[in-house]
């Protein structure tokens, strides 16, 4: 299968290039980004035959099957909906768009076209989540709060590696986006009680820095989730499942009990890297013709509950 990775020198971009090294039968066949000469470069280095600066170029190549999108926010749905109009499959990280609109007409597009569409909620294959998820399914855990905290320092716009960044970040459409699908996945059902606040505006960004989120189930379940853009300390997302039957701390890939004693996660994927779990759904959902994981369609119901949250927030 012969892939393009539209961002692919970016923090996220790095990470989908290195799994897809790890999945046999899939070729990185060509890359995207701003600067010619460096993605010319870079495309060198890692022995991708095409490099381009406009993912409509890239999308012209009759021989390519499908793309993943490590793109600034913004371009997501437009740039997903001209992938699949393209017939390409499409895999585009979180969120899939940064508004409701677009959400939908994305998930339209879809239907219409019947390709794999896929949006990149990696919480739900790290190894922790999904030991969790197992245990749910199973009836042996039923979740009473999600506890998250997703903590950054970003008073400038740079990226994960620290670089400058063309964008703008945003915590409710992209970082709430992982927990807020999660929860809804994790317990099986969507939000009936929301309620949010947020902090003052930066006065460059014109994003909130600091946000409070609440979320509640049909069945009783709650999510408690604090986000910041202003905290000085250990960087990230981190999980804390209080459940009927035991508490567990979910990090990325990594999970602990209550007590902060390790959890054997052998055994419950055929890797323990979050993202290349994700690729591996995306591309045997190619394969095999079926609705992957995360489809742009599961996650649309993530995408309405951050709607509500944006219109209690503007409210406020």
């Amino acid at each position: 299968m012969k892939v393009c990775v539209a961002g692919a020198a970016g923090a996220f971009g790095m990470k989908h290039m290195d799994a897809i090294s790890n999945i046999e039968g899939i070729e990185v066949h060509s890359v995207v980004g701003r600067d010619a000469e460096k993605m010319a470069a870079f495309a060198k280095e890692r022995g991708v035959p095409h490099s381009f600066t406009d993912l409509d170029e890239a999308l012209k190549q009759p021989e390519l099957d499908a793309v993943i999108l490590a793109t600034p926010t913004q371009m997501h749905a437009s740039q997903s909906i001209a992938c699949m109009k393209a017939g390409k499959h499409v895999m585009v990280e979180i969120p899939m768009a940064d508004n409701i609109e677009d959400s939908r007409e994305l998930v339209k597009v879809q239907q219409e076209t019947g390709l794999v569409a896929m949006a990149g909620h990696t919480r739900r294959f790290n190894p922790s989540h999904q030991w969790i998820h197992n245990k749910i399914v199973k009836g042996e855990l039923k979740i009473q709060q999600m506890d998250v905290q997703t903590y950054f320092f970003r008073r400038s716009n740079t990226n994960a590696k620290g670089e400058p960044r063309s964008w703008t970040d945003h915590l409710l459409w992209h970082h709430a986006c992982h927990t807020v699908d999660l929860f809804q996945y994790q317990t099986g059902e969507r939000a009936s009680k929301l309620q949010a606040l947020q902090g003052p505006k930066h006065p460059e960004l014109g994003i909130a820095m600091d946000m409070s989120i609440g979320l509640k189930v049909p069945s009783g379940a709650i999510c408690t989730l604090s986000l910041s853009f202003n905290n000085e300390g250990p960087f990230g997302t981190f999980f804390r499942y209080i459940c009927d039957n035991g508490t567990y701390i979910a990090r990325y890939d990594d999970l602990v009990d209550g007590n902060e004693n390790p959890v054997d996660l052998t055994g419950v994927a055929v890797s323990n890297n979050g993202i290349e779990l994700q690729d591996r759904e995306f591309f045997s959902a190619i394969q095999e013709g079926r609705e992957p994981n995360a489809s742009v369609a599961q996650a649309l119901e993530a995408m309405e509950s951050l709607h509500t949250l944006e219109q209690l927030v503007e409210a406020e």
